[in-house]
């Protein structure tokens, strides 16, 4: 055996990871590495882009548009899955941010930089879909919920220590985060090239892809099915709720609403990212054994308790006269509840879809339900600071707790597909 395989088989042995195949645990270091290394330049790059003399619409847009790249080269990268394989999609979307973040560092002028982070999100996009398509195509179908629950441990805890390090970082130069960045997505790379074999994969391959339909006919069939509709709505109110409405609004109303400082505000955050990574793999665990339709009822459903949450704090600290530490504490309690909630929106969906697959290849069904999460973080922002500016954050955070309710109507519907046939 060789030195990475017995480092892969150790790895795959830590407790949390028992049972699961060695490329759970590669892919959750990949993805640790790839979000330190973006959790470390993110709160830099606005600042960066305004030392080019930029208005402030036009330093936001640097984030926006590596987003909206994302979102409109999804398809792109599911078709790029499903004719060169997962690996080499992989491989080639870290090396395509890395060479791009890289680039971006040395960037003389605004449009340099805007050009640069745009090409980062195609490689985004080539990696998410082709790591997701991957992770969902080695695990058994017992083992779907825990994996997914694994792979986004690694991002949130990749996250959560970004931003700490970055502002060493960034002591030292504030382009520095930029090279960093790259620095860890060369290192992921490198994991994903060493570490992820085509053994596993040949064998799956050759005993479920006789007879595949068109891809297109695949993403049609999938699309006709009331669990992958459940799937992807669910992801796209995540997507519009938690990265994007939740995101934007939280740190206003802390500093508005509440009239505290922003340190309650990433203290909130923190409470959430920690309870989320602490249930991720019991609520993948229970995805595997009671099945997804529980699981993501209870992620829907607690989400919008949070959200509800959340509007009462407002409520209270503008309606009722609350005391201030009061009102603090209900918003912490309401970003607890969004932690516990996310654990199983963070498994249970894809777990879905690897059950729709069934361990065939589908990039463009993985890109499609990728797609959505990335439209809802693009559109959440816009109407949540829309809703603001018209009414008050009350009722942005109850357009959110609504529209939880509405992916639970779809959850409702669907057929359980833990252990069914793919169709």
């Amino acid at each position: 055996m060789t030195s990475a395989g017995r480092v892969g088989r150790a790895i795959s042995r830590t407790p949390l990871l028992a049972g699961l195949p060695r490329e759970v645990a590669v892919l959750a270091s990949v993805a640790f590495a790839v979000a330190l290394g973006f959790g470390i330049l993110i709160p830099v790059l606005p600042v960066f882009a305004r030392t080019f003399g930029v208005s402030a619409l036009e330093a936001s847009a640097v984030i926006s548009v590596f987003a909206l790249v994302r979102f409109v080269t999804s398809p792109l990268a599911g078709g790029l899955v499903d004719r060169f394989g997962e690996r080499l999609v992989m491989t080639s979307g870290l090396l395509i941010v890395a060479i791009s973040s890289l680039a971006a560092g040395f960037s003389q002028t605004y449009a340099q930089l805007l050009v640069l982070r745009g090409a980062g999100g195609l490689g985004s996009s080539m990696f998410t879909v082709s790591a997701m398509a991957l992770l969902l195509r080695v695990v058994a179908t017992e083992q779907r919920g825990r994996a997914s629950g694994a792979f986004q441990g690694g991002f949130i805890l990749g996250g959560v220590a970004g931003p700490a390090v970055g502002g060493l970082v960034v002591a030292w130069s504030i382009r520095a985060p930029f090279f960093v960045y790259a620095a860890f997505l060369f290192m992921a790379a490198g994991i994903a090239m060493v570490f992820l074999t085509r053994s596993r994969l040949r064998e799956r391959e050759e005993t479920v892809s006789h007879g595949e339909a068109n891809r297109l006919q695949q993403l049609r069939t999938a699309l006709r099915d009331r669990a992958y509709q459940a799937a992807i709505t669910v992801n796209l109110i995540t997507g519009f709720v938690v990265f994007g409405l939740r995101s934007s609004a939280v740190p206003l109303f802390v500093v508005e609403g509440l009239g505290e400082t922003a340190t309650i505000a990433g203290i909130g955050f923190l409470v959430t990212a920690g309870i989320q990574a602490l249930l991720l793999l019991p609520a993948g665990r229970m995805a595997d054994t009671d099945g997804r339709r529980k699981a993501l009822l209870w992620g829907t459903i607690g989400t919008a308790i949070g959200m509800v949450a959340l509007t009462l704090a407002d409520v209270a600290a503008n309606g009722w006269g609350t005391p201030a530490v009061a009102a603090t504490i209900m918003f912490l309690v309401a970003m607890a509840i969004q932690g516990a909630a996310g654990a199983f929106l963070g498994s249970a969906p894809s777990a879905v879809v690897g059950d729709i697959m069934g361990g065939r290849r589908g990039g463009i069904v993985v890109a499609t339900f990728q797609m959505m999460s990335d439209l809802g973080a693009i559109l959440g922002p816009l109407l949540a600071g829309l809703i603001i500016d018209a009414a008050d954050f009350d009722w942005a955070f109850g357009l959110g707790a609504a529209l939880c309710l509405l992916a639970v109507g779809f959850v409702v519907r669907m057929p359980e597909t833990l252990r069914r046939s793919p169709t």
